[in-house]
């Protein structure tokens, strides 16, 4: 059996054991492999848009004996993709940006209105995801962050679910934090630093936004370097965000041992 990354073994953990899997973007199809040789998953489709990897995938799935289980695609996104296909979709390793517009595109397509589980790894733009999965009504159900080779990764396992409305306005209640925020920026903050991250805080997390709020302090220092208008508001803006993240971090219980 191949042996995943950290990241991807993270998002594998996160799969419903008997569903049948579609990986978009899936580069070499470890993660599918991984899947169906471990008798997690009956059935995988692995869809990739760029040649050279989805080559690789091909022989890959061949050369572990499973093309007869594993369907690797050649397309952009949810394109290689029919309605019914899948139980679960996973998308690893691009921006939330990227990410929301081909979960969108796929929406609108009608290829997730039968897919019961998303599992989810934006590089970046986290809040991004986290509004989509709101917004189209599935409920999220685990976060998991994690350090490997230096980086910092997340991880998001949402469900369709009926009462997703409803779960979604208690998750993304910032009242359980002991701070003085209007409805509107404490569901903000929590799409940012993610809700079950925030109730159960990790060494991971906090180091995440240490090193956020180094990121903004070297890019207020830049700013000082201009005297326009809007240099200076553009850094009193980053300044108040920094507040509150560090009003956050202080904030929080007892940090857990981080899952690095």
């Amino acid at each position: 059996m191949i042996k995943l990354s950290k990241r991807l073994q993270s998002i594998a953990d996160l799969v419903t054991p008997g569903s049948r899997i579609a990986d978009i973007g899936s580069d070499h199809a470890l993660l599918p492999v991984y899947l169906v040789q471990s008798g997690r998953c009956p059935s995988a489709i692995a869809g990739e848009l760029n040649k050279g990897p989805w080559q690789a995938a091909v022989r890959g799935v061949a050369e572990a004996g499973l093309a007869n289980v594993i369907d690797v695609r050649h397309g952009d996104g949810m394109s290689v993709l029919n309605a019914g296909d899948a139980d679960t979709v996973t998308i690893a390793g691009m921006g939330g940006s990227l990410m929301s517009m081909i979960l969108e595109a796929g929406w609108q397509g009608g290829k997730l209105q039968q897919v019961k589980e998303l599992v989810l790894q934006p590089n970046v733009g986290e809040d991004l995801v986290r509004r989509w999965l709101v917004e189209r009504r599935f409920a999220l159900q685990n976060e998991i962050i994690m350090e490997e080779d230096g980086r910092i990764y997340e991880v998001l396992h949402a469900i369709k679910a009926a009462n997703a409305d409803s779960h979604n306005e208690a998750l993304y209640d910032s009242s359980f934090l002991p701070l003085k925020l209007t409805e509107s920026a404490g569901r903000k903050l929590l799409y940012a630093m993610g809700p079950l991250l925030l109730r159960e805080p990790s060494a991971c997390l906090v180091r995440k936004w240490q090193l956020e709020l180094a990121k903004l302090e070297r890019i207020c220092g830049q700013m000082l370097q201009s005297d326009t208008s809007e240099a200076r508001e553009k850094e009193a803006a980053f300044r108040q965000e920094m507040n509150l993240i560090g009003e956050v971090l202080a904030c929080l219980p007892t940090v857990k041992p981080s899952s690095s």
